[in-house]
C-alpha cells in the first residue's frame, strides 16, 4: 500500500520513545492512520499539530499494517492557537473529525468542509466569522454519516450559534460519539464556554 496524498492533521499519539501514531484526512482516501518515527522529535512536534496542512505519503506491506507515514509541512497553523477561542475550534473539529468516521472511506466534502471552517478559523481568530461555520461542519457530517436532520429541523436551528450548538451537540452525542462523549466532547465544552464568555 501506498498513498502520498495532501492530509489535514486530526489526532496525534504518543507511541514508544520517540514516535506518534497520526491521524490525518485526506480529500480522496478519508481518514488515514500512519506511524510517523520521531513523532515527538523537536522537528516534527510543529508539524504533527492538529489542523495542520502536511504531504503525507503512507507505506505499508499489506492494507491491513499500520502505515509508515512521512509528512512535509504545506501550511502551518500554530500561531492561531495562541488565541485561546481559535485554538477550542481548531482542537474541537479536527477531534470530531478523527473520533467520529471510520477509517479509509471517502468523504471528499467533509475534506472540503474542515478545511474550509479551519481556514475561517485562520483568518477571524475572535470567531465573529466562523462560530456559525462549525455548526454547518455539525451538520455536514452528520449527514455525511447518515443521521443529518429533515429540512424542517435545519429551518428550526436557532440564529444564535450556541443555541444551535445545543442541538447539534445533542445529535452528535447521541448517534455519533455515544461511546466517547467523555473524551471528545470535554473539547466541545470548551468551545461552548469560551464562545460564551465572548457573548457575554
Amino acid at each position: 500500500m501506498h498513498l502520498a496524498t495532501r492530509a489535514i492533521i486530526c489526532a496525534v499519539r504518543g507511541h514508544g520513545e520517540h514516535g506518534a501514531i497520526v491521524r490525518a484526512l485526506t480529500p480522496d482516501d478519508g481518514l488515514q492512520a500512519g506511524y510517523v518515527r520521531g513523532g515527538r522529535s523537536r522537528r516534527l512536534r510543529p508539524v504533527l499539530m492538529a489542523g495542520n496542512v502536511v504531504e503525507a505519503d503512507y507505506r505499508a506491506r499489506t492494507e491491513e499494517q499500520l502505515a509508515h507515514l512521512s509528512v512535509e509541512l504545506v501550511r502551518s497553523r500554530a500561531f492561531v492557537l495562541s488565541e485561546p477561542l481559535a485554538a477550542a475550534g481548531i482542537e474541537w473539529a479536527t477531534a470530531l473529525t478523527a473520533a467520529a468516521l471510520p477509517e479509509a472511506q471517502p468523504y471528499p466534502a467533509l475534506f472540503e468542509g474542515l478545511d474550509g471552517l479551519l481556514a475561517a478559523i485562520e483568518a477571524a481568530p475572535s470567531a465573529r466569522g466562523w462560530a456559525g461555520a462549525v455548526v454547518r461542519y455539525e451538520l455536514l457530517l452528520l449527514a455525511e454519516l447518515g443521521f443529518g436532520l429533515d429540512e424542517e429541523e435545519i429551518e428550526a436551528l436557532p440564529n444564535a450559534v450556541r443555541d444551535a450548538m445545543k442541538i447539534t451537540g445533542e445529535r452528535l452525542a447521541r448517534d455519533l460519539l455515544a461511546d466517547r462523549r467523555g473524551v471528545v466532547l470535554a473539547a466541545r465544552e470548551r468551545l461552548v464556554e469560551r464562545l460564551g464568555r465572548m457573548a457575554g
